[in-house]
């Protein structure tokens, strides 16, 4: 039986592996099928906190874990105590993002291979706090954020919290937890999936979230975050819209909501969102010029609520994610709270999915938006666009989550043609994983 041990020496043996970027995640992937098959001990993972958040799913990854319902177990860095996954960088308020170090950006840019060009990268390596090292590589290359500007939206939603109830904490989880939230006509169109547990029938159901369905105002910030879902997002930008508009008056019901959407002047709501979306980033110390999400993320949201264009790159979302670990995204309350939002993914992708990070603690968020031409000999396919082929990526790591003893934050934006972005990234995780790994052998 293969021995979990030694999937570290056969995960670099399969980087190397000759064929195609496919082929050696699938033959990884096998590998860690076998190692998830050996107990876990998991005491307090954030899965256990279903009861005080009302993010449903939660309870059915502890179940599946506890092998107590059909599903996976997690891996080994997803096992954090609540306790634990907390801002690591609140007492350095002082900290900033230092100077590209010539080596060590030398040293990524080679990890890129021969389409460097094609990606922005930043990388803090934070592993020595006394002795900070960053790469960056076009790092002011901007790109639409996709999904990446969900993280935007969240920041929207806190610092209305914020503004409403300042230190109280517990009213801003109340409204989380008890504000039941009624999907509309701003879901309108969204095809990504979420999970609905019905606890009654211990049942698991993967959907698009339809007209109707109703769920905590948590578990559509979840939804958002975890599952990427637009029409989540949306709705999380039009209850932060409602809540920075009626203040202690919120929750509305749905009736007072339609109306106030259908009879508010057009230009009236366009300048409520900038309010909402954009005034936020400010206020937390971010550059509007290089980060910004100006509009909802489906088509009706679009329609009903004019916006302005979306637009990052991987430096200013490097700084984003700093600060977040010093607790300044809006208060050390929401930074908190948004980074257990983005460790509580339902599944690991993209970059968080590379076999290196499996006993790391990752806090993440990707986005993806490709398109695709006619071309002879071409196939459009998921992530492999040929006119536009985006996948960004931003992550905290923590490695091992059981003493940290790596600590390193990566923002990525990537715009390589023809090519699985998913796996690109999976295996650029890895590389980096092993360059920072290598820089503190003991």
């Amino acid at each position: 039986m293969l021995l979990c041990g030694g999937w570290i020496r056969l995960s670099c043996i399969c980087t190397g592996f000759p064929g195609s970027s496919y082929m050696r995640a699938l033959i990884i992937n096998v590998i860690l099928g076998l190692c998830w098959l050996s107990p876990v001990v998991a005491a307090a993972y954030p899965i256990y906190g279903s009861e005080s958040t009302d993010i449903r799913r939660l309870e059915h990854a502890r179940l599946a874990h506890e092998g107590k319902a059909a599903g996976g177990r997690r891996r080994p860095g997803e096992l954090l105590p609540l306790e634990q996954v907390d801002l690591r960088l609140r007492h350095r308020p002082e900290l900033r993002i230092p100077s590209p170090d010539a080596d060590f950006t030398a040293r990524v840019v080679d990890l890129l291979g021969a389409e460097a060009d094609r990606y922005g990268i930043a990388v803090l390596d934070l592993s020595n706090l006394d002795r900070p090292r960053y790469a960056e590589h076009n790092g002011e290359t901007m790109h639409n954020p996709g999904s990446v500007g969900k993280i935007v939206v969240i920041t929207a939603l806190f610092q209305a919290l914020a503004d409403v109830y300042r230190d109280d904490y517990a009213s801003r989880r109340k409204v989380l937890r008890d504000t039941r939230v009624t999907a509309d006509d701003f879901i309108i169109h969204d095809s990504h999936k979420v999970s609905f547990w019905d606890p009654s029938a211990q049942r698991l159901t993967r959907r698009p979230i339809q007209l109707g369905d109703r769920a905590s105002l948590w578990e559509f910030a979840d939804w958002m975050l975890s599952a990427s879902s637009n029409a989540a997002a949306s709705t999380v930008i039009k209850q932060a819209m409602l809540l920075v508009y009626f203040g202690r008056d919120y929750p509305v019901d749905d009736a007072r909501g339609v109306r106030f959407f259908d009879n508010t002047p057009r230009a009236e709501l366009g300048a409520l969102l900038v309010r909402t979306l954009q005034n936020p980033l400010q206020r937390s110390g971010l550059d509007l010029s290089r980060l910004r999400q100006g509009s909802f993320f489906t088509a009706t949201g679009k329609r009903k609520v004019p916006g302005t264009s979306s637009h990052t790159n991987s430096r200013e979302l490097m700084n984003y994610l700093l600060r977040l670990e010093q607790g300044r995204i809006v208060d050390e309350f929401s930074s908190r709270e948004i980074k257990r939002l983005l460790y509580m993914t339902e599944r690991r992708i993209r970059f968080a999915s590379s076999p290196a990070l499996n006993d790391a603690a990752v806090y993440f968020k990707s986005g993806s938006l490709y398109k695709c031409r006619p071309e002879s000999g071409f196939v459009c396919r998921k992530y492999h666009g040929n006119k536009q082929n985006l996948m960004h990526s931003v992550a905290i790591v923590e490695s091992p989550a059981a003493d940290r003893r790596l600590y390193y934050f990566v923002a990525l934006v990537s715009n390589v043609l023809r090519k699985n972005s998913a796996v690109e990234h999976q295996t650029l995780a890895t590389r980096i994983h092993r360059l920072i790994e290598a820089a503190h052998a003991k």
